[in-house]
């Protein structure tokens, strides 16, 4: 697993959803600094701008809502903001899954919650980013998550979400291929699919021409076989 120190080396925690959708976009967001609104990008700020309030902390009797909250992982590189983060408070301590929170009494079991719009999909994109935030507030908070939710604004209803072996080492194995993209500065080509039109960037992107380009060197050898057969016909 990736073990980062240095402050410039975090990437953005979200991004992993990007590269979980599709290599070549997160690379064009995150490493060419591309970006383009559609209609779902919009309804998606307009559904985060609900929750990111950092000074808005909501506290009842058993459970502290802190919205917007700071997450940071050495261990997957990555750095951002939970769209909400509930704290549990419990009776009694629970080894490795309850903390203490300062100024508050009692034990506290921390659940993320992350908001999007639409429906839930098909794949694990949304999960491993739910993933990745709860993978933070362990080494954060020296706990243990075992489940998290997804809330979806068109349904209205809260996903729970297993945070079992399996999503962990997938979401471990995209932050990996972050770092290693970053660090190559690498866009990987386009792959086509039915997500293509899905996507904010696909005219940024052109997936049809990149599958199509040729590599450099190829044009070359095809220029210099034309040109020796040209020369052959003289004679």
């Amino acid at each position: 697993m990736l073990s980062i120190d240095l402050e410039d080396d975090f990437l953005m925690l979200s991004g992993i959803q990007h590269i979980a959708f599709c290599e070549r976009q997160w690379a064009l967001i995150h490493i060419e600094q591309v970006w383009a609104e559609n209609v779902r990008t919009v309804e998606g700020q307009h559904l985060h701008e609900r929750t990111d309030d950092p000074f808005e902390d909501e506290t009842r009797t058993t459970l502290r809502t802190v919205r917007a909250m700071p997450l940071i992982s050495r261990k997957l590189g990555l750095r951002g903001i939970a769209d909400v983060v509930e704290f549990h408070q419990e009776k009694e301590l629970i080894e490795g899954k309850t903390c203490r929170l300062e100024g508050r009494e009692g034990w506290w079991r921390p659940i993320p919650v992350e908001y999007k719009r639409g429906r839930p999909k098909k794949d694990d994109r949304d999960a491993v980013q739910l993933c990745a935030q709860a993978m933070a507030l362990e080494e954060m908070m020296q706990v243990s998550i075992d489940t998290g939710f997804l809330f979806y604004a068109q349904t209205k209803h809260r996903e729970k979400i297993l945070l079992d072996e399996t999503l962990r080492l997938h979401t471990v194995e995209l932050a990996s291929r972050m770092q290693q993209f970053f660090r190559e500065g690498k866009t990987p080509k386009a792959t086509k699919g039915k997500r293509c039109s899905q996507c904010s960037l696909v005219e940024e992107c052109q997936p049809t021409w990149t599958l199509r380009h040729r590599p450099v060197k190829d044009y070359l050898a095809r220029m210099c076989r034309e040109e020796v057969d040209d020369s052959c016909d003289g004679f």
